[in-house]
C-alpha cells in the first residue's frame, strides 16, 4: 500500500476507535434507562461489539507499528 492509502487506512482505524467510544457511551446510557430484558440484551450486544471492534483495531495498530506503517500521531 502506498503512503496515501496507508494514511487512509490508519485514519479509518482511528475512526473505528472513535465509534467504539460512542458505542460504549450508548451502551451505558441504554443500560441506565432500560425498561426491560430486551433492552438489556440490546445494549449488552452493543457493548460486546464495541469491545470486539476495539480489540481488532488495537491488534491492527500493533501490526501497523511492527511494519513501520503507523506514525505516533496516527
Amino acid at each position: 500500500m502506498g503512503g496515501v492509502m496507508k494514511d487512509h487506512c490508519n485514519e479509518a482505524i482511528n475512526r473505528a476507535l472513535e465509534l467504539v467510544r460512542e458505542l460504549m457511551i450508548l451502551a451505558d446510557e441504554g443500560d441506565i434507562s432500560r425498561e426491560d430484558v430486551g433492552c438489556g440484551v440490546l445494549f449488552g450486544t452493543v457493548r460486546d461489539c464495541a469491545y470486539k471492534i476495539r480489540n481488532l483495531a488495537e491488534s491492527e495498530i500493533a501490526e501497523h507499528k511492527k511494519r513501520g506503517k503507523w506514525q505516533q500521531g496516527d
